[in-house]
């Protein structure tokens, strides 16, 4: 179901917004992002609460045995966008996931914008 913009403010001060809209710029209505292919059970945190802000076809996955790595992580978001972009996680923000807790990071710059990623493992 579209949201639009006066819906949308109005849920993030509420505190129940998810974001997860399509498109850069420019105004209008928003639809939810698709949603990603599924995974095998257990190898995979994103698809349960991930979020990425703005989205126009990009996604993220993070693979459960990165969640015990000792060096920070950098991973691409392209999807089935035109472009990429690439965000790093922390050895601290992979064991926030792994505790089940949600962390979040800005993605680099790509064609004058950029996402804020929003990654919950459960």
């Amino acid at each position: 179901m579209p949201i639009n913009r006066k819906d949308f403010l109005q849920s993030l001060v509420s505190g129940s917004a998810l974001l997860l809209l399509p498109g850069c710029g420019g105004g209008g209505s928003y639809s939810p992002a698709p949603a990603p292919a599924p995974t095998p059970a257990g190898s995979t945190c994103a698809a349960s609460g991930s979020s990425i802000s703005g989205n126009h076809g990009h996604a993220i996955t993070v693979p459960t045995a990165d969640l015990d790595s000792t060096t920070d992580k950098t991973y691409s978001i392209m999807g089935t966008a035109t472009h990429d972009h690439m965000i790093t996680l922390t050895v601290a923000m992979l064991q926030q996931l792994k505790t089940s807790s949600t962390t979040s990071t800005t993605s680099t710059t790509t064609q004058s914008h950029n996402h804020v990623v929003t990654i919950m493992c459960s």
